[in-house]
């Protein structure tokens, strides 16, 4: 017995008359119109679309080794701290270590293209510890700028495990995949920096306090599957996980990380250890904050896996960490420098600024140590220098534009130290 529904309808694309018994046999129908795609054609679209889509992320292969390729002869270890040094004053073992880090990351991309394979090659993540306004930041962010790969810097301090308020880690990933304008082959050879990583130290490290978030731990456990190279899943920007919401994969197996964080206090347990061990620095029976401060650049050196592990950091995290980079603190002498030698340098942006006003603007050198001391007092390194300085020149810069009349203004220790007006002369 025939079946009443069946009936024979022609497909719209392959012209076949089609005798149709279920929907399957034709997906799409508009019984007004007449228009209709038989199942046999869908399938040759999707097909069509999938060896489309195979064909571009081939392109897009081809066109990521090829600029690794072009990028490997100007980004040498070398040519990478000499760029840096334009910016940064001092901190040349970081630029080392970075430079090195970035490079190796470099070689192992390209061999991964060439050899189809790069799991002879170990990723080599990195962890930097500094204390604050030591210039973690800028000295990535400068690096960002010299580096043909998508860079993205995410606040470690802001992510949290499942199931508590705040970001999903994986936020760092889609972070690098915007930074990337949405090129998933660019994406999965970016560099990801993770800052303030020791705001996410567990709460048994002898460094925590008993107020310490219980999930910080568990953010460290959720990164675990991102350092060690797996497939992360994530929704388009503004987007909640659930079911229906479309996701992006990304695979992590050749994006470099790079964490840092102030690690503050972590140079007492250093000095703990190798009082321990040696004598070394001679800090005698009792290990004073005073002495121990003294001699921070001395101990940041020397932390090892086993100190991190103290602070807080789990042993998994560590052994996906390999290369250690430490930073020292900026004593007044470079923070002078840092004043006045980078090309970036505060100084430099306020004397350009008030060129367009017809204004020479003049810095007495007192008035730079003077800067430089306030810098050291507030404990804050080279990251208060330019609000100290917009702390001095804000009433003069709220004046200066009254008048178009060319002019000298000089600052003086005085106008740093005391809130005095700065000395101006006409040409």
């Amino acid at each position: 017995m025939a079946n009443n529904n069946e009936f024979t309808q022609q497909c719209s694309f392959c012209k076949r008359k089609i005798k149709v018994k279920s929907q399957y046999d034709l997906p799409i129908y508009d019984p007004a119109t007449g228009f209709a795609i038989c199942s046999s054609c869908i399938k040759d679209i999707y097909h069509f679309i999938e060896a489309n889509d195979i064909k571009k992320d081939a392109i897009k292969e081809q066109e990521t080794a090829a600029r690794i390729e072009d990028d490997l002869t100007r980004i040498k270890p070398h040519l990478i701290k000499e760029y840096l040094d334009q910016y940064i004053i001092n901190q040349d073992h970081a630029k080392k270590v970075l430079a090195v880090a970035v490079y190796n990351h470099y070689k192992r991309m390209k061999y991964g293209f060439e050899k189809g394979d790069n799991e002879d090659i170990e990723k080599s993540n990195v962890i930097i510890l500094g204390p604050s306004g030591c210039g973690k930041t800028a000295l990535l962010s400068h690096l960002a700028k010299m580096l043909n790969l998508p860079f993205a810097v995410t606040d470690a301090s802001s992510l949290t495990e499942a199931g508590f308020v705040g970001s999903d880690v994986e936020v760092a990933v889609r972070n690098l995949y915007y930074a990337a304008d949405k090129d998933i082959s660019r994406t999965e050879h970016g560099i990801i920096y993770l800052d303030e990583f020791d705001k996410i130290a567990r709460k048994s490290g002898e460094n925590n306090t008993i107020t310490a978030d219980p999930g910080h731990e568990g953010v460290q456990q959720a990164l675990l599957k991102m350092l060690e190279g797996n497939v992360v899943e994530f929704t388009a920007r503004g987007q909640r996980k659930h079911p229906e919401a479309p996701t992006i994969k990304v695979d992590t197996t050749n994006i470099l990380f790079i964490v840092g964080g102030a690690f503050v206090g972590i140079e007492k347990l250093i000095a703990k250890r190798v009082k321990n061990n040696t004598s070394n620095i001679g800090f005698g029976a009792e290990v004073a904050d005073k002495k121990i401060d003294e001699h921070y650049n001395e101990l940041i050196h020397q932390v090892t896996p086993e100190d991190l592990m103290k602070y807080g950091i789990i042993p998994e995290i560590i052994g996906r960490l390999p290369i250690i980079c430490t930073l020292e603190t900026l004593d007044e002498a470079a923070l002078l420098r840092i004043l006045t030698e980078p090309k970036n340098a505060p100084v430099k942006q306020y004397e350009k600024l008030m060129s367009i006003d017809n204004v020479e603007l003049k810095f007495d050198e007192d008035a730079l140590k003077a800067v430089a001391q306030k810098a050291i007092k507030r404990k804050t390194g080279a990251r208060s220098l330019k609000g100290i300085i917009e702390e001095t020149m804000l009433d003069i810069m709220f004046d200066i534009p009254r008048s178009d009349e060319p002019r000298i203004v000089t600052i003086t220790k005085d106008c740093i130290e005391n809130g005095a007006a700065p000395v101006i002369t006409n040409k």
